[in-house]
């Protein structure tokens, strides 16, 4: 299959297009994510001895300690393991 000059810079066009729609549509979903996964969010240290469930119920008092305990461990990446004396942890603010 040939294509003459003009297919050629038709096709050229049609993937310049194509590939900087993408890329915008990328950067947009990018910052709309990195701007709402954390909208105000603060830093504490853990205290010797502190355990998450301490923690939970000291920074939200009012709400479900197992809910604040749950979104501290997805915030700072915690498997089943509890805080280490002197770490900075993210929570929600």
């Amino acid at each position: 299959m040939r294509l003459t000059r003009r297919g050629r810079i038709v096709v050229v066009a049609v993937f310049s297009v194509t590939a900087f729609f993408g890329v915008s549509a990328v950067r947009t979903a990018s910052q709309a994510t990195t701007q709402t996964s954390h909208p105000s969010t603060r830093a504490i240290t853990v205290r010797p001895g502190e355990t998450l469930w301490q923690i939970a119920v000291r920074i939200a008092p009012d709400t479900d300690p197992r809910d604040t305990v749950a979104r501290l461990r997805d915030l700072n990446s915690l498997g089943p393991w509890g805080p280490i004396a002197g770490q900075r942890l993210i929570i929600p603010g």
